[in-house]
């Protein structure tokens, strides 16, 4: 795994949502395979999400594993995305 596949793990670890899921459990999941890293979910939608990541959750809804990305663009506005955790597929975008 490279530095930057380690910052992003380290990195989605560190986050509130995460922990209370269980840093472990994340952990688990990302080596199962059950959800692409941060880093590759981002590689994936670079077109669509353009700006300064903010803050990422990793949540359960429904048995699905949701990252809730927030989004700082170039004019200031903040969006926040849903996007699939396993398939890297946006579900929704909504201004924050």
């Amino acid at each position: 795994m490279g530095r930057l596949s380690l910052f992003w793990l380290f990195w989605l670890l560190a986050c509130p949502t995460v922990q209370a899921e269980g840093h472990n459990v994340a952990y688990k999941l990302l080596q199962d395979k059950e959800i692409l890293s941060l880093e590759k979910i981002l590689q994936i939608n670079h077109k669509q999400m353009v700006g300064k990541v903010l803050e990422v959750e990793l949540e359960r809804e429904n048995k699905l594993l949701i990252y809730e990305i927030e989004i700082l663009n170039d004019k200031g506005i903040v969006w926040e995305y849903k996007i699939n955790a396993k398939t890297g597929k946006i579900i929704e975008k909504e201004l924050d």
